[in-house]
């Protein structure tokens, strides 16, 4: 009797053997192409999620076929391990943050090895470990050099009762301090740029070396990177200084009847009279308190507040009044906007409820609009009116029309210039948090600010820390870590307290990954041009802006800085779908219900008896919808996680979670299983395939070769990785239900099920393999090559049709023609039973599928 199936006791076995034999370490071989397969790294919470699972499962199997079909494959792991977190629960639960790290991350890389992934763990590397941070301090200076990193002042969220500056993600949707309670300000504070948008026209316009990016996530970049073109124009004030706007619309400059100014403008303060310096103090007060999403919220009425002074309109010399109001901010554009109340719908909005002019600058055709009267703006086509040198022209963007012309004009007589504005803005870096990378800068009062040598870093996080969540960052309440003495001088100086956003550290570590041991430099610049870009990147859609276009940013600075020679990190990436689970929800009391508490064949809140919503949502904590991947792995295993993750749904799409079918995906490794077993415990022949096969042999060697044609095609290309698993039962059931069992046409099948099963399931796959009797690896085994010729079948089945009606089949030969096919038919046991002797009026042939016989009644 075959032994049984025991994933726990195989798993366990094999994974250490891996581990012992180095199996998964990335070859150095250069004879061999290469491929480098990376998943996002994950942020050590403490535990796997079963995104986590679907995400590394998929990037598993890439790297294991590729290794198969002769790849030298880099396939790291690592650890996005700095960031709020764990400071919380230094507050909360008294544990240093790095301590809660490690703990976290030594338990989630017991469950990763528990799932058989393929990583080279030799080459591990974690953001939070100076060894790593050390280098993301080098690359920060590498950015100050080359005139990329600067400090300048911006608006921070601040807890005036804790007196201390507070994340986005510590606001809740109120505005007010998770902590405190307290209504969070908005405060200025000097703080560290990278400036992205020297890099803005190369980011939009390299989009398109990425073909293998998903169309979605490059839309999303280049939409967030913004690119408009248009014409800055210079309004000046009454006492000469220059108020510069940026426009798309240049045509309209003759209709703009004010000016907003951010009430953050540096030259606020002197344009306010007397008169005005009351109501503009306190609406820049009301203005400091709002967020950036509550200020540009276009369903709010409009606020604002004039301060008593005006502008002059450079194209016509009219005086036009400046405001100030909410939503126009200081970190886009200008910060000052011209304002064309006729043609633009906030400013009509805003122009109606001061009482400001409206002036038409746009007729549309066939009509006549009147700014006094007008009940909406007008932001569509027409003639261009009231404008001077512009009237008569037809309004719009297009060749001929009314923007080129105007900046024609403008540039013709030195009044504005043509030019192109992002969206992106700057990467304000600065966080006022203890747990991330310490900025590594000194500010000195006879020099200013002062780059750490190199030979000084990495400037560590000190220990000795109290973490209260109050006051200014930790790391500015430590006197004696701050104060050093200027690396220039050596006069008292201090040093930079606050540290890098956490987007610093997951933007360079793939390319850390090819060189992750060098004590001496960030890399082997060598070894980084060889392995990168990465060849398959796989992550959530939620990273398609900020991680992968800082990723792109600082992998272009660095081949300036001559350290790669490369322009894109990931050359392929795929957006794997969510995992969904069954979610209940009282509809009146907006609650969710554990999935324990509800019985889903009555689904009712327990407590309150009301019926619940049943849909289908992500897993979270929140919503009580998770399922565990440890109470998986204990009750059916990894490999079947892993078949079931990849079988339920393709990559790119959303999966719903069905314990029925992970029960399917455990019942077809038992089949497997069996099947193996079964042929390894008995004599086979070793002989090689004969030539002259017998029916049932060619059917198998068909099913055989079929399922390595699909499968290789499905590992390649978009990933269909789901329908590769469909291909390996088909081929599984093949087996089972072939006569053939003695022929060595059947050791084939079984040795290649076991091969194609292994990138998929690899524990199962290599316990079957040396049963098998082989005593190498069933991974170093190449990728089954595939024979055209055996899916080239020499007889087919022809279906017997007497007036429409299957009465039989018969085998003949492939080749056969209509009218060979139709004597077949004719000299049939099948059709002689019912056309002896009868009038055949017709007969209709279907080359390859059927012969159908009309006789007379």
């Amino acid at each position: 009797m075959a032994a049984k199936y025991t994933p726990a006791a195989i798993e366990e076995k094999w994974q250490k053997t891996w581990d012992e034999q180095g199996l998964d370490t990335a070859s150095e071989d250069a004879s061999k192409p290469k491929f480098y397969a990376l998943s996002m790294f994950p942020y050590p919470s403490g535990n796997l999620h079963m995104g986590h699972v679907r995400n590394y499962t998929i990037t598993d199997v890439i790297a294991r076929v590729r290794r198969m079909q002769g790849y030298r494959v880099l396939h790291p792991m690592g650890w996005d391990a700095f960031g709020l977190p764990a400071e919380n629960a230094a507050i909360d639960r008294g544990i240093h943050p790095a301590q809660w790290t490690y703990q976290n991350i030594n338990q989630m890389r017991a469950q990763l090895k528990q799932l058989g992934l393929s990583y080279d763990w030799a080459r591990e590397v974690a953001t939070c470990d100076p060894d790593y941070y050390k280098w993301t301090q080098w690359i920060f200076l590498q950015f100050l050099k080359a005139g990329l990193a600067y400090q300048k002042e911006a608006a921070v969220n601040w807890d005036p009762v804790d007196q201390t500056v507070l994340a986005n993600e510590q606001v809740d949707s109120e505005g007010r301090s998770w902590r405190s309670g307290a209504k969070v300000e908005r405060r200025l504070l000097r703080q560290w740029f990278l400036k992205i948008t020297a890099y803005a026209d190369e980011l939009l316009q390299d989009l398109d070396k990425l073909p293998g990016w998903p169309d979605r996530v490059r839309l999303m970049q280049e939409n967030w990177i913004g690119k408009s073109t248009g014409a800055q124009v210079v309004f000046t004030t009454a006492a000469g200084d220059e108020l510069p706007v940026f426009t798309t619309r240049p045509d309209t400059l003759w209709g703009a009847t004010f000016m907003v100014l951010s009430p953050e403008h540096p030259l606020v303060e002197k344009l306010t009279t007397p008169e005005q310096q009351a109501a503009v103090a306190a609406y820049q007060a009301e203005a400091a308190a709002k967020s950036d999403i509550d200020r540009t919220d276009d369903t709010k009425e409009k606020t604002g507040v004039w301060t008593g002074s005006d502008a002059v309109n450079p194209v016509n010399g009219e005086h036009i009044p400046i405001w100030i109001a909410d939503y126009v901010l200081m970190g886009y554009g200008t910060g000052a906007i011209m304002a064309v109340p006729a043609h633009d719908d906030r400013d009509f909005a805003f122009a109606r409820k001061f009482g400001l002019a409206v002036k038409v600058v746009v007729q549309p055709e066939g009509e006549t609009l009147d700014g006094a009267t007008m009940a909406a703006a007008w932001p569509g086509e027409g003639v261009m009116v009231n404008s001077g040198p512009l009237d008569g022209i037809p309004a719009g963007k297009g060749e001929g029309q009314s923007v080129a012309a105007a900046i024609q004009w403008l540039e013709a007589n030195g009044k504005g210039k043509g030019e192109a504005n992002y969206r992106l803005r700057d990467w304000l870096i600065s966080r006022q948090r203890y747990w991330g990378v310490p900025i590594p800068v000194v500010h000195c009062p006879s020099c200013g600010t002062v780059p750490v040598p190199d030979a000084q870093l990495p400037v560590e996080l000190p220990e000795n820390v109290e973490f209260s969540g109050r006051g200014a960052s930790p790391l500015a309440q430590l006197e004696d870590w701050v104060n050093v003495p200027c690396p220039s001088c050596g006069e008292p100086a201090k040093r930079e307290t606050d540290t890098m956003d956490t987007f610093i550290d997951s933007s360079w570590y793939f390319l850390r990954f090819a060189d992750a041991r060098n004590a001496d430099a960030i890399f082997d610049s060598a070894k980084v041009n060889d392995w990168l870009p990465v060849d398959q990147y796989v992550g959530g859609i939620e990273h398609a802006i900020l991680h992968l276009l800082y990723s792109r940013f600082f992998t272009k600075v660095l081949r300036d800085r001559g350290l790669i020679n490369f322009d894109e990190p990931f050359s392929r990436l795929l957006t794997q779908g969510m995992v969904q689970n069954i979610t209940y929800k009282n509809p009146k009391t907006g609650k969710y219900l554990p999935l324990d508490q509800v019985n889903p064949e009555d689904p009712k809140d327990p407590e309150t008896g009301d019926p619940l919503e049943v849909f289908y949502e992500k897993m979270s904590k929140s919503k009580y919808n998770g399922v565990a991947p440890q109470d998986v792995l204990a009750k059916y295993g990894a490999d079947t996680a892993r078949m079931f993750i990849l079988f339920k749904a393709p990559p790119e799409k959303d999966l719903e979670w069905d314990d029925a079918d992970v029960e399917g995906q455990y019942r077809f490794l038992n089949r497997v299983w069996r099947l193996v077993t079964d042929f390894a415990d008995r004599e086979t022949p070793t002989a090689a395939t004969s030539p002259d096969l017998s029916k049932p042999e060619k059917e198998l060697r068909r099913a055989i070769h079929t399922a390595i044609k699909e499968i290789s095609e499905d590992v390649e290309g978009d990933y269909q990785l789901n329908t590769a698993v469909s291909e390996l039962m088909k081929l599984s059931n093949a087996l089972t239900d072939s006569p053939a069992k003695e022929s060595a046409v059947y050791t084939e099948g079984i040795q290649t099920l076991v091969k194609l099963l292994a990138p998929f399931a690899p524990h199962i796959a290599e316990e079957l393999w040396h049963r098998l009797g082989h005593t190498d690896s069933v991974h170093h085994q190449g990728w089954p090559a595939l024979d055209e010729a055996a899916l080239v079948a020499d007889e087919i089945t022809l279906v017997i049709q007497i007036m429409g009606k299957t009465r039989g089949t018969i085998d003949v030969p492939a080749d056969s023609d209509k009218a060979a096919l139709e004597q077949y038919a004719r000299e049939s046991e099948v059709a002689q039973r019912y056309i002896a002797g009868k009038d055949i009026k017709k007969v209709i042939v279907v080359p390859g599928k059927l012969v159908n016989f009309v006789v007379a009644p």
